[in-house]
Parts: structure tokens; sequence; C-alpha cells
């Protein structure tokens, strides 16, 4: 089987401070996306920015236009868009059930309204509720969470199911065998997220075991284990993810310019290990894409 490349461009973790080089426009960000497709990416996973502030921004005409700069390329390019923001929960020492300003949760419809407007390919869908570094906690009840799994799929997108840790995937599993997960389901292991799976051989191993033989599934590594998850999860049968949103260095020491490079080192650690990286349609049919 050839091997899904994603490429995760942006994120809303990763910095301008961080890195100087982190697409931030619309503009920016689909360029990006081109040059990850073009280095062998199939798939771009996106997240938006406020170009003034360079601040996460859940703005859907951010994310049309960088869509549509995306499409007017390249229309082949399989777009996977977030859903994550609106489910941060900090604590306010005085107000616990207010919790402090930055606190964002919303409901599913302002969740997914990018995605109904737009309907992308793919989108992915949360299923955590854990501890962040620093103090905050991010919250997806399942009651959201199922209405937004059954918004995205009532327009077309297929979830990929963000799996941070077992409890998240012991819910997820229930949405699938309840039915609100239409089946095939599309499975994605973060692995290093601190207080989820750790990025280990061992961990990944034991997370791809819960799956059904023939399940469809993909796993990234943060920071300094983005590298050799590609390299593990093409070795237990998965797909890949790379990108600025996981990890800035090239190597030790030296900043990744653009996400094109993060891929192209992807695309060679495969090839070394005598794999083959899928193209477009190849990566439709893999991820069993509904048709467009």
């Amino acid at each position: 089987m050839k091997t899904v490349i994603t490429a995760a461009i942006t994120g809303a973790v990763t910095s301008k401070e961080k890195t100087p080089y982190l697409p931030v426009s619309p503009e920016e960000i689909a360029i990006s996306s081109l040059e990850a497709a073009e280095a062998g990416a199939s798939v771009v996973h996106i997240h938006v920015r406020d170009p003034k502030t360079s601040l996460p921004s859940m703005d859907v005409e951010y994310y049309r236009d960088t869509v549509d700069r995306i499409k007017k390329e390249n229309n082949k390019l399989i777009i996977n868009l977030t859903t994550g923001p609106g489910a941060y929960y900090l604590p306010s020492m005085t107000n616990l059930a207010q919790g402090a300003p930055s606190s964002l949760l919303l409901m599913p419809d302002k969740r997914v309204k990018h995605v109904e407007s737009i309907r992308p390919d793919i989108c992915s869908i949360d299923f955590n509720t854990m501890h962040q570094a620093g103090d905050g906690i991010r919250i997806n009840h399942r009651r959201i969470t199922r209405e937004m799994v059954k918004r995205v799929q009532a327009v077309g997108c297929k979830p990929e199911l963000e799996i941070f840790d077992s409890g998240d995937f012991h819910i997820a599993q229930e949405f699938v065998a309840d039915g609100t997960i239409e089946s095939p389901p599309l499975w994605q292991f973060a692995m290093g997220i601190k207080y989820g799976w750790s990025a280990s051989p061992e961990t990944l191993d034991y997370a791809r075991r819960q799956l059904p033989v023939g399940a469809v599934w993909s796993a990234f590594g943060i920071g300094r284990m983005e590298m050799p998850l590609v390299a593990q999860s093409w070795l237990y049968g998965g797909h890949v993810r790379v990108g600025l949103e996981d990890n800035i260095y090239l190597e030790k020491g030296v900043l990744a310019k653009t996400n094109a490079e993060l891929v192209s080192k992807a695309v060679r650690i495969i090839k070394d290990l005598g794999g083959q990286v899928a193209d477009y349609q190849e990566s439709r049919q893999i991820l069993n894409l509904y048709q467009r």
C-alpha cells in the first residue's frame, strides 16, 4: 500500500516568535500548501490566523480565501480543515464556573460553520478532554462532538478522528459502533502531546492494535519526534503527517523554512524504507473520501 502524506501547514500553537517562517495570511497559507503538494503531500490540514495579529482565527472568510487560492492553482489537492477551536477552558481561581477570559467554549454550529460553508474533503474532529501544556484544558463533550460529526457528514465532509489518548479513542469507537460515524472511519493518532499518548513505538503499536484489521489510520509526532513517527507509522502500516503545526525544525538547531522541506524529508524517509508515496487520486481512494 502506498503512503498518504498530510502537511499540517500552520496550526494554532506555533507562533511567529518561535519561527519567522510560519505562514499566517490566507495567501501565505495557500502558497505553503501548494509548495507542500509539489513536494509530495496529497492532503493539507489547515488552520487560519488573523493576518494582523497572527493569532488563531475562526473567521469563515479567511478559510474561504485560503481554500479558494489553493483550488485556483490545484483543484486536486485534498483539503482538511480543523474544527479544533472552541474547546478551550482556562480556570479562573475566583470563578471556576465561568473560567478565565481566554476560555472559549462554543456550540457545535459555531465550530463547524466554516466546514458547512466550504465543504472540504476532510475535517478534523477532536475527542479529547485533557490538560494542555500550560494551565488550560481542552473540553470536547460527547454531545458536542456527536453533533459536529453529524453536521459535517451531512455536507459530504469526512471526519478525521483525532485520537490523543485511549479515553477519547473509546468514545470514538462508540460513535463508530452506534453508526454516528459513517464507515469506514479515518483515524489519526496524535503522539507526543503532553498529557496524551507518548511518542514511542510501544504506544503507537498499542494504539494501532486497537483498530480492526484493514482500518485506515495515520499518526504524527510533535517536535523532535515528528520524523521518527514518520518511520514508525510507515513500519506499522499507517499514513503520515508532517508540517510546521507539529514541528519547526528540519534538523537539530535548523529551522524549516517551508512546509515543503518537511514533506520532502518525509518522502525521503518513506522511500528509503522501501515505500511509495500516494498521489492525489490514490490518496482519495485509500482514505475512502466522498466523490466530488
